[in-house]
């Protein structure tokens, strides 16, 4: 009786595999991973429209006070301090030892590259319910023009 057997290699799971293990291996680099599969703080969400482009950070229990931002061409910095015990107004109440503790509380720093068509003189942030909102205009030549076909 021949032996039907087949040999299916996907590429993708390879690649899911090797995240995996770098994600492992750099597992201490980043103090922002309380669980594993997190993302580092703050998380971000970014849109673009045809003159400006709006960065979300979402930093909830973050005095904006210790927020620092800064744009340097398309590279914007974020980074700042989030205390825990700040934002859960326990003062009085403070435990010898956390059994688990998921919420990151200290130091935070990240770099985001937006797109290239930034114009860092046309930047404006605001704090609101634990989300800045970062407004960036767009380089006037950068910014698409309209081409209007005469027939």
């Amino acid at each position: 009786m021949p032996l039907n057997w087949t040999w299916e290699w996907d590429p993708f799971q390879e690649f899911e595999r090797l995240r995996e293990e770098m994600d492992r291996l750099f597992e201490w680099v980043s103090p922002f991973r309380a669980v594993r599969g997190e993302e580092v703080f703050p998380r971000i969400n970014i849109g673009e429209a045809p003159d400006k482009v709006w960065v979300y950070i979402f930093a909830p229990g973050v005095d904006p006070k210790k927020v620092d931002l800064s744009l340097e061409g398309n590279l914007l910095s974020i980074s700042g301090e989030r205390k825990a015990e700040e934002a859960l107004k326990v003062e009085e109440v403070k435990p010898e030892r956390y059994v688990r503790q998921e919420r990151f509380s200290g130091r935070f720093s990240r770099v985001v590259s937006l797109p290239e068509s930034v114009d860092p003189s046309q930047v404006e942030a605001e704090y609101k319910n634990g989300l800045i909102v970062v407004q960036v205009g767009k380089k006037e030549e950068r910014k698409a023009k309209k081409i209007e076909v005469k027939a």
